[in-house]
């Protein structure tokens, strides 16, 4: 949609919602996309896509509703769903929508280079299979991706706010006998993305896997790889330092302002002006976004709120409010979640290398307690892959994870709405034969 069309739409919305109720905030999301999909060797699917929304709230006497639309026509059904929503919705504390501000520069989540073009897709996917070939495994399937896209917040506080943002992607997953290996890329630029060393990583735990030894059940040091701290710390970490979840007493960090929760040459906060994939200048509510740190030396600080959490609790936003698309009301996130710490080697010395986990989203989020299925795990020694480990479970607890880190891998890796490193840990439970 051109720009000027785009403003027409919603200024139109928030003139008419002026006359409805006492605040309207219009959140539209538009975005395309070009992608091609592998099944074994060759191209099963390929393609582009068009995706728009718009998402619209309203406050009305402290009582909140929202609706989405993805018309542009229906936009006045929409608003009028959100006015019956909020006349359902009981009222609580409202101190306003936040008016203009000043926003701190646009973090590096746009690639102007990058074109919607299917020979990236075909010249990536190739790239993978070429990775591949490094290693006795075959290809199951596999994907490549390219897209644009644009946001825009705008509210009747006089807020307007709009932000482009790029992403390119890859992923591939490989079987050699009974034994599977997954590797992905993606960044918001695509010249940074490498499908040969996503293909040969695939290749090379399928592979490395096959032979695994039995390990036995006891206390070992461990290896933790970016995506599997990423996925462990996303299912608990996460949803502990959500205001929300603070105050009504689903976190184990509620009442622990003060404290040192977990290891004290571990800092941890969410910079959105850093190089990931959710970074932003401004949160889904048209706070302008910051650095917020929630652990300086293994203190707590801060715990994230959105509006409606600070003004019902008395707090302050963070500006942490996120948004998966137009469609729902938005919510207490983290756009881009930073470990920090002294730096070194992790895979010197003798531990057990954790590619990737299963079931992380089973831990649960009130206590930190996890039990999950290692994925590719290997023995790792003076930087070297050894003997692969056959299947294990890893069971133990994030927040005293946090505190039994030993070192901090020197290079780090952007996943999803993290840029974490490798992490090496001592005396942690695996459970074997």
């Amino acid at each position: 949609m051109r720009w000027w069309v785009a403003m027409e739409l919603i200024e139109e919305i928030l003139t008419y919602g002026r006359t409805r109720a006492d605040e309207v905030e219009v959140y539209v999301a538009e975005s395309e996309s070009v992608s091609a999909d592998l099944k074994k060797n060759r191209v099963e699917h390929a393609g582009g896509s068009e995706a728009f929304g718009i998402g619209i709230r309203v406050i009305d006497h402290g009582r909140i509703g929202v609706s989405a639309t993805s018309s542009r026509e229906a936009w006045r059904a929409c608003l009028d769903a959100a006015l019956a929503s909020a006349r359902l919705a009981h009222p609580q504390e409202w101190k306003g929508l936040p008016g203009p501000a000043t926003l701190p520069d646009t973090p590096a989540i746009f690639d102007a280079s990058l074109a919607l073009d299917p020979e990236w897709c075909r010249k990536t996917l190739e790239g993978m299979l070429d990775g591949a070939k490094e290693h006795d495994a075959a290809v199951t399937g596999g994907g490549a991706s390219v897209s644009r896209g644009k946001v825009t917040v705008a509210n009747t506080a006089g807020v307007l706010y709009e932000q482009e943002r790029t992403s390119a992607g890859c992923s591939l997953e490989c079987i050699h006998e009974q034994s599977t290996g997954y590797e992905f890329d993606t960044s918001c630029f695509a010249g940074e993305i490498d499908p040969v060393r996503v293909g040969r990583e695939a290749a090379f735990f399928a592979e490395h896997s096959a032979d695994g030894e039995e390990i036995e059940t006891g206390d070992y040091d461990l290896i933790l790889s970016p995506v599997a701290l990423a996925q462990l710390l996303g299912y608990v970490l996460e949803p502990a330092l959500s205001g929300r979840n603070v105050h009504a007493g689903r976190s184990w960090l509620a009442g622990k302002l003060g404290e040192v929760c977990i290891g004290e040459e571990i800092s941890v906060y969410d910079d959105p002006l850093d190089r990931g994939t959710s970074s932003t200048r401004f949160d889904a509510e048209g706070m302008p976004a910051r650095k917020l740190t929630f652990f300086d030396h293994g203190e707590l600080r801060s715990y994230a709120y959105d509006l409606r959490t600070a003004y019902r609790y008395g707090a302050e936003s963070t500006g942490s409010a996120v948004r998966g698309g137009a469609g729902g009301a938005p919510a207490i996130g983290v756009h881009t979640l930073v470990i920090d710490g002294p730096r070194d080697t992790v895979d010197d010395e003798r531990a057990v290398y954790v590619h990737d986990v299963v079931g992380a989203h089973t831990a649960n989020p009130l206590t930190g307690d996890f039990s999950v299925e290692l994925s590719n795990p290997s023995w790792v020694e003076g930087g070297e892959f050894t003997t692969p480990v056959k299947g294990a479970m890893y069971a133990g607890n994030v927040f005293t994870l946090l505190g039994e880190v030993v070192a901090l891998g020197r290079e780090e890796r952007s996943i999803g709405g993290a840029v974490l490193p490798a992490v090496r840990l001592s005396g942690q439970r695996l459970i074997g034969r």
